[in-house]
């Protein structure tokens, strides 16, 4: 049975607390915070907007990671498979869990999302660089209509504002989850144990905030291992298909990750006068991964083995990462006739490293031989020059602005003679090597023609190269540096917007877009675990051009908004995964053209039917096809040319219920639903109901909060409270128990 039990940073923490406040009142006063105004409102973005705020979060959401606080917003969807997941890449309307850089996750300005990547593991957002309790609010713009925002925008572009503290505070908490496991012959309780702890204040011009957090989390199997047949001298196992229908049985659990993560961040502002701010932040995070196998297979005395299945090894593997993060920003916040601000930023991936195993030995046993995967050396730079230019009526706000990014991919892959030590390379296997280098300039006006109509009109140019790629692999010893390919493009931008009744807004919006392709599409060559990346250095830019008609009603205590979208994108960049020798091996290609057409139904209301019950709840429909793809066959020979988009669900809802019997008591329940989805060009991956497969799922979530005193909360909550077990490529986390105790002073 397992226990809950306070870390031991807990009570010490607590004792600092006591003795810094202990002349304090319990009954502290009341403090009025004015919301902060959003990057969408700052700026004038013409795009539909969706919001979280810290209250919503805190009462709706077992939130243990950061990108929970984004699971019930419309269309929206983040592919997290476990606490302290490293890759939870956010899908958005029109795009899936593996198109990291169809979206844009901004904290602050500062750009957390890895354009390094277009993918599920490199690509994700770094998400750890947040801390739950800094959040104020989150905004999700859709669509790529505003000229301030790169091609990437396509899909959506999250902004997260952190606060910083008016006074002296500090908060201390601790969450406890369970995960009731059961699946083919694993049963297991896997556990989580987070402790985080935030300190912060603000002397004279000087404010400060200190967070830290150290999760300790235990994960479901990431993976199996699958074989067509059983391994010779060996019995278990259970009968299964792989994604296309053929067989693939199921002979043991891999990827059963331990995982130990630290994040510390630290926030300095300071007002250099009333309405210049200058902040810096540095943010460190760790991890010490361990991943484990559980054989199913038995020799024919009983004995476990691994029955000679390679899958053994490649599921087990050590991972050891350390990365920094420094942003530089200069704001002003007149709201007069001018703004500006300066943001520059450098992500380093200081050191990281993935030691595995080559394959398995006789019985349970490993050799000592393997690969190790480096990133170190991976990283990049971003500056971001902006302003703001309003007229003395505002019936003009124009803003422009200048963005410099570079972002580097330094990726080898070694052999060793002990996988499980040191840094022993005898020869390399493969490298992936390359930089990315983007200019932009843009500008926009946001233009009031009559006191209930506005047009925002924009543009944006842009300068990409790709220079210093350079790929090796030691089969055939094939050594090539690839070319330097440069692109220039124009995106030209147009909202239009009316009140065409009272409470009623009408928005039509077109948008032009350039995705660029990311260094790991044009020249990353690795395997990871059971998935190989194939690099290729002749990708073009996606060309998009993106319509969205939006009618939104405001009501007494809510809202409700319609709207209609279309995107066509030329050149999209897709990575088709086929099973090539036995090995899963994803290739990025240009397909010629891509079409989703679709809906979005959001409605929120305070106070619905009762005092005290709001309820909100979203629909989304998109039907997205690949319109033309003549040049492109599978292994097989089919063809992709009208079929459905990969990774594209065709519907998504969210429902939330939160009920408030009192000031200090609340109670969620929230559902989720997506439709099925295919992984692959021609979509012949027809069962998804298994590992490595895509299928729908519909789960219920439940929270119970409440606050015990001024300074105490508690709440307790289930996420998949229907324990549907269902696959996206990996099996994801069933019925889950969360627990949290928070202490704010």
């Amino acid at each position: 049975m397992t226990c809950f039990r306070l870390s031991p940073l807990v009570p010490a923490f607590l004792a600092c607390l006591n003795a810094a406040g202990q002349t304090a009142d319990l009954a502290l006063p009341e403090v009025q915070v004015k919301d902060s105004l959003s990057p969408s409102a700052r700026y004038q973005f013409p795009q539909t907007s969706e919001s979280v705020t810290a209250k919503s979060l805190a009462e709706t959401v077992n939130a243990v990671d950061t990108e929970d606080a984004v699971k019930y917003l419309p269309s929206l969807f983040v592919r997290k498979r476990n606490f302290g997941d490293t890759q939870p890449v956010l899908a958005t309307r029109t795009w899936g869990v593996n198109a990291s850089a169809r979206s844009l996750v901004y904290a602050d300005g500062v750009l957390l999302t890895a354009l390094v990547a277009n993918n599920n593991t490199l690509g994700a957002p770094r998400w750890g660089l947040v801390a739950p309790e800094e959040i104020e609010r989150i905004d999700v713009l859709y669509g790529p209509f505003a000229a301030a925002y790169a091609g990437n925008s396509m899909g959506a572009v999250m902004e997260i504002t952190t606060r910083m503290p008016r006074k002296f505070e500090a908060s201390v908490s601790q969450t406890e989850a369970w995960q009731d496991f059961n699946q083919y012959g694993t049963h297991q309780t896997f556990r989580t144990s987070q402790t985080a702890a935030t300190l912060g204040d603000r002397v004279g011009d000087l404010s400060w905030w200190f967070s830290f957090n150290h999760q300790d989390s235990h994960s479901q199997p990431l993976s199996y291992v699958t074989a067509a047949a059983q391994p010779a001298g060996t019995t278990g196992g259970y009968s299964e298909r792989n994604k296309l229908g053929t067989a693939a049985n199921v002979y043991g659990a891999s990827g059963l990750l331990h995982t130990v993560m630290d994040n510390a961040k630290i926030k300095l502002a300071y007002d250099l006068a009333p309405t210049l701010k200058a902040a810096y932040t540095y943010g460190f995070w760790s991890n010490d991964g361990h991943a484990g196998v559980e054989s199913y297979l038995r020799t024919a005395a009983g004995n476990q083995t691994y029955g000679g299945q390679a899958g053994f090894g490649s599921g087990q593997y050590t991972l050891q990462q350390q990365h920094g993060m420094h942003s530089l920003t200069l704001k002003t916040t007149t709201e007069g006739t001018w703004d500006w601000e300066a943001v520059f930023t450098r992500y380093s991936v200081d050191h990281d490293i993935q030691r595995t195993p080559n394959t398995v030995g006789a019985g349970t046993s490993l050799p000592t031989a393997g690969r190790v995967t480096l990133l170190e050396g991976t990283g990049w730079n971003t500056l971001d020059l902006k302003a703001i230019w309003r007229t003395d009526d505002r019936s003009h706000e124009a803003s422009f602005g200048y963005h410099h990014d570079r972002y580097e991919l330094a990726n080898v892959t070694w052999n060793t003679g002990n996988w499980a030590t040191g840094r022993n390379f005898t020869t390399r296997v493969t490298e992936g090597d390359g930089k990315t280098e983007t200019h932009a300039l843009w500008v926009q006006d946001a233009w009031k023609l009559t006191p209930g109509s506005k047009a925002t009109l924009g543009g944006r140019w842009e300068q990409w190269r790709a220079f210093d790629g350079y790929n090796y692999n030691s089969t055939g010893n094939t050594s090539v540096r690839q070319p330097t390919i440069e692109a220039s493009r124009f995106s030209p931008k147009v909202s239009v917007s009316l009140e065409a009744a009272p409470e009623w807004l009408i928005t039509t919006s077109v948008g032009k877009a350039y995705r660029f392709p990311t260094a790991s599409e044009l020249y990353q060559l690795v395997t990871a675990g059971a998935v190989a990346s194939v690099p290729n250095p002749n990708l073009k830019p996606e060309n998009v051009t993106s319509t969205e008609l939006a009618l939104e009603q405001s009501l007494p205590a809510g809202r409700v908004r319609f709207s209609l979208f279309n995107e066509d994108v030329s050149d999209a960049l897709i990575g088709n995964t086929n099973i090539i020798n036995g090995v899963n091996t994803t290739v990025t290609v240009n397909v010629d053209k891509v079409r989703s057409t679709g809906f979005e139904l959001a409605a929120q209301q305070s106070d619905a039917v009762f005092h005290g019950l709001d309820l909100s709840g979203s629909v989304t429909y998109a039907y997205s096809k690949i319109i033309s793809n003549p040049t492109w066959r599978s292994t097989t020979g089919s063809t992709s040319t009208g079929k459905f988009s990969p990774y594209v669900p065709d519907w998504r809802a969210t429902v939330t219920a939160t009920y408030r019997s009192s000031e200090k008591l609340s109670t969620t329940v929230a559902a989720r639903y997506s439709g099925r989805v295919y992984s692959t060009l021609d979509n012949s991956d027809v069962h998804g109901d298994t590992y490595q497969g895509f299928e729908g799922f519909f789960v219920v979530d439940a929270k119970v909060r409440y606050q015990l005193d001024p300074h105490w909360v508690a709440s307790v909550g289930v996420d998949n409270l229907n324990n549907h077990k269902y696959f996206l490529f990996h099996p994801f986390p069933q019925r889950t128990l969360v627990a949290n105790l928070k202490y704010n002073y």
